[in-house]
């Protein structure tokens, strides 16, 4: 009987062992996303939230310089990556009369939700800086009038 016992012993820590390996694994085991990547989805993102004239340090001339690919889409952008959790900055500039805590909430909103599917990472932070405001459409709107 004590060579039944080893053997059934013997048995469930082998069981016991395939069961921690299998726990080990992720999905994401062994991927690792670059910064870049990070920073170009959320500038895509970005790009597509009414109330952004354009990102500060990259294409501060026209929202259409995004969608032509000329420019680097993760310029005003930066991204940390710390194991499976980010934190993003963005720096923006804000068309004449948007509200800014709107467009802010906005691209809050459209980044985490874009980088955490995307990605599979956890989004922490999205820290949100105006660094101006595009007042070529108000003072063209103002031309017009006057006419």
């Amino acid at each position: 009987m004590s060579e039944e016992n080893k053997e059934k012993n013997e048995n469930q820590e082998k069981e016991e062992i395939v069961e921690l390996d299998d726990e080990i694994k992720t999905e994401n085991d062994g991927i690792k996303i670059s910064d870049d990547v990070v920073a170009v989805i959320a500038g895509v993102a970005v790009s597509e939230v009414p109330g952004v004239a354009g990102m500060a340090g990259g294409f501060a001339g026209g929202i259409s310089e995004v969608f032509s690919g000329k420019k680097n889409l993760a310029k005003g952008i930066k991204a940390d990556i710390n194991e499976d959790k980010a934190k993003i900055d963005v720096n923006i500039i804000v068309e004449y009369g948007s509200r800014i805590p709107d467009v802010a909430f906005e691209i809050q909103n459209r980044v985490k939700k874009a980088v955490e599917s995307m990605t599979g990472l956890k989004v922490e932070e999205v820290n949100v800086h105006v660094q101006g405001v595009d007042t070529d459409t108000a003072t063209s709107e103002k031309s017009d009038e006057e006419e």
